[in-house]
């Protein structure tokens, strides 16, 4: 039960902080596929480097998780092709409903009930990748 007020207390902190900052703004997504702003590029990038330090970290401190055992990062396959073809995938995705995952959740909870359509979108496609996984190229 402890962990489950934590993690619904993360999430609330993200939900306020994805609102307040902007990141779940149709506009924003839309100025940032446009180039017209760094607003978007800013987060991203700062989100990307925090999760470089956050990782290196947890690597070079041998960290435990909440229940004493080893936090292993394994390492990603190598591959070219299944990594530019699921950012197109995922980026027109982005593109053409204005929200990633993340927001998505954000949306729903600010009551654009329509954003169950992506929700819907989503959790099929990520259910097709796992009926489909074992069948595409490596």
């Amino acid at each position: 039960m402890k962990q489950t007020l934590s993690f619904f207390g993360i999430g609330l902190f993200l939900g306020i902080l994805f609102i307040k900052s902007e990141v779940a703004s149709w506009f924003r997504i839309y100025e940032m596929f446009q180039f017209k702003s760094f607003h978007m590029y800013g987060i991203i990038g700062s989100a990307i480097a925090l999760g470089i330090v956050i990782v290196k970290y947890l690597k070079h401190t041998q960290a435990k998780d909440i229940n004493g055992k080893d936090i292993l990062i394994v390492p990603k396959d190598k591959g070219f092709v299944r990594y530019i073809s699921g950012g197109i995938i995922f980026g027109l995705g982005w593109a053409l409903a204005g929200a990633c995952p993340g927001p998505m959740y954000v949306l729903l909870g600010s009551g654009f009930a329509s954003i169950l359509v992506l929700i819907l979108g989503a959790l099929l496609g990520t259910f097709a990748y796992g009926l489909l996984k074992n069948k595409l190229p490596h």
